[in-house]
């Protein structure tokens, strides 16, 4: 079984039936042909901003991190263990796995993420719309909180609000488009340490509201648009023909990037404003 599919008004594919399932299998198997593929790259981005964050914040207890979008929380499986991207999808789309109960599943998930744990794994709290998703990611040990809220129409609850204010970074990538200024604005109000963001954003998807919000809170944000990151392969040519018009009437260039028949994104890093 794989996920359906539906469009945005932009022509970016959608496949909103496999975001909330009860496991992940799924939405690996829907993903793979198109080479899904950010949260990869951007482990080494995250790791060496831990490193920095904790640097500066002068202690040795470790950031928590909140992952916005969180899904099944893959970006903390990755953060936090020795797997690849590859390994996850080859985990959850084995014959091994395709046969499990999720009640299975989620044992030996305790189990294949426990052996694999890094000594270095900091905390991690998920944020997400899909309850059925964030309550995998708690069950099998990725994610230390989970809230499965919805910051674009409600604000955070009690649990979230005290929560975020534990956190010194927090990701994204691959939700900027689906939240907007709304949620970093709410999150960023229940704050209590120095707060850093480290968002990957798809070069179609504008980011100029979330960067007045940002600087609004007292985050300056640096980014490097000769520097790109793949995300996946195009659905189909309607999906890469939206993509190029987006990306050119950005200002931007799709040569030998959305041009070649992927998503690209760029990194935006946000500090606080020195005093």
């Amino acid at each position: 079984m794989t996920g359906a599919r539906t469009t945005t008004a932009a022509g970016k594919t959608r496949f909103d039936d496999i975001y909330n399932q009860p496991d992940p299998r799924t939405y690996f198997r829907t993903l793979a042909p198109f080479e899904y593929e950010i949260p990869q790259q951007a482990q080494d981005v995250f790791r060496r901003t831990l490193g920095l964050r904790s640097a500066v914040r002068g202690t040795h207890l470790p950031v928590t991190v909140l992952d916005l979008c969180c899904s099944y929380g893959i970006n903390a499986a990755l953060l936090n263990h020795d797997l690849t991207l590859a390994d996850l999808y080859a985990h959850y789309t084995s014959d091994e796995t395709a046969t499990l109960t999720r009640g299975e599943l989620i044992e030996a998930d305790k189990e294949f993420y426990a052996s694999r744990r890094r000594a270095d794994a900091v905390p991690v709290i998920g944020l997400d719309t899909a309850e059925n998703a964030t309550r995998y990611a708690l069950e099998v040990g990725l994610l230390d909180k989970a809230y499965a809220e919805n910051l674009e129409r409600h604000p955070p609850s009690d649990g979230l609000r005290r929560a975020v204010g534990r956190v010194g970074l927090i990701t994204v990538t691959g939700g900027i488009g689906y939240i907007t200024h709304r949620t970093f604005d709410a999150l960023l109000g229940a704050t209590d340490l120095p707060v850093w963001v480290s968002a990957f954003v798809l070069r179609t998807v504008p980011f100029r509201q979330i960067l007045a919000t940002l600087d609004a809170h007292g985050l300056t944000t640096e980014t490097d648009p000769r520097r790109t990151y793949p995300q996946r392969l195009f659905t189909d040519p309607g999906e890469q023909s939206s993509a190029v018009d987006l990306v050119l009437k950005a200002g931007d260039d799709p040569t030998g990037l959305e041009a070649e028949g992927r998503y690209y994104t760029r990194l935006y890093q946000s500090r606080p404003r020195p005093a």
